[in-house]
C-alpha cells in the first residue's frame, strides 16, 4: 500500500525517533508498504517518520541509481532498524540531495563519504558494515532523519533563508508532489 508522506512542518520530522523490538506489530507489512511507497514517489531511501511512524526503521535501494543514471553506483538494497551510526570518515563532498518530505528543493550537502554503521535487518540478524559513497549518503541522510535532522539543516544559514517563502508553500500543502502527502493542518 502507499502511504502519504509526510512534509515538512510535521512535528514527527524533528522528533528522534525511538527504537522497536522484533514484536513491532505488522514489521514486515510496514517494510513492504515503505518500499512501495518509495518507488512511488521516485525516492531511493525513505525513513519511517516520513510516514508518521516514530521509530528508528529506514530503508534504501540505491540499485535504481544504476538502473536511472545508467552508471555503476554498487547500488545496494537494505532495511535498517534501530541503526546506530559509529563511525564518519573521508574528505568532506558535496553532493546534490533532496528529500520526499520537502518536493522540489534540492541542494549541495556535504557530508563524509565512508560510515560504518551497526544495525538490524529485517529478519533481526545484527550487521556492523561500512558503507562508501553514494550509499553512505542515503544512509547518513535516512539516519538523520530518525535523529529528528533534515537536509535542509546542514544548508548554509544564506541558501537556508533563500528557501523560506517555499519550505512555507510545502508546509501549507501549496505545492503538487507527484505522490500523496501528508500537509500541516491549517
Amino acid at each position: 500500500m502507499i502511504l502519504p508522506i509526510y512534509a515538512y512542518g510535521q512535528s514527527i520530522l524533528r522528533k528522534k525517533a525511538l527504537p522497536i523490538d522484533p514484536d513491532y506489530k505488522d514489521l514486515k507489512g510496514l517494510i513492504d508498504d515503505m518500499f512501495q511507497t518509495m518507488y512511488s514517489a521516485r525516492g531511493v531511501g525513505l525513513a519511517a517518520p516520513q510516514i508518521g511512524r516514530d521509530i528508528r526503521l529506514f530503508i534504501m535501494d540505491t540499485l535504481q541509481l544504476e538502473k536511472t543514471e545508467r552508471k555503476t553506483v554498487g547500488g545496494t538494497k537494505k532495511v535498517f532498524i534501530n541503526a546506530e551510526l559509529l563511525d564518519e570518515t573521508g574528505e568532506p563532498w558535496l553532493y546534490e540531495e533532496g528529500c520526499l518530505s520537502i518536493p522540489d528543493i534540492h541542494a549541495e550537502i556535504e557530508r563524509l563519504p565512508v560510515i560504518q554503521v551497526r544495525y538490524v535487518d529485517q529478519d533481526w540478524k545484527e550487521h556492523t558494515e561500512t558503507f562508501e559513497g553514494l550509499n553512505a549518503r542515503v544512509i547518513q541522510h535516512e539516519y538523520d532523519h530518525i535523529e529528528g535532522i533534515l537536509f535542509i539543516d546542514h544548508m548554509k544559514p544564506l541558501k537556508r533563508r533563500m528557501i523560506n517563502r517555499r519550505l512555507e508553500k510545502i508546509k501549507k500543502g501549496d505545492i503538487d508532489a507527484g505522490h500523496p502527502m501528508r500537509f500541516v493542518s491549517p
